[in-house]
């Protein structure tokens, strides 16, 4: 929800920028970049695009995080 003087937004999950681990993220999206390489179909590639965005989107928090401490 937008208002003039703040924004509120509800999700399903949250986690800290503080939890996140920074090794196991790379981990995982060198993990998803070698699945999207070797997919096969459709599934497997939007599956693999899907934990590819979710690794980026946690290093980029991880960066983040580092920056504002």
């Amino acid at each position: 929800e937008v208002q003039p003087g703040s924004v509120t937004v509800l999700a399903d999950t949250a986690i800290r920028g503080q939890d996140l681990d920074e090794a196991r993220a790379l981990e995982a999206k060198r993990k998803a970049e070698e699945h999207i390489k070797s997919s096969h179909g459709d599934v497997d590639y939007a599956q693999a695009s899907a934990e590819l965005a979710k690794a980026i989107a946690k290093l980029r928090v991880i960066e983040l995080t580092k920056k504002a401490m």
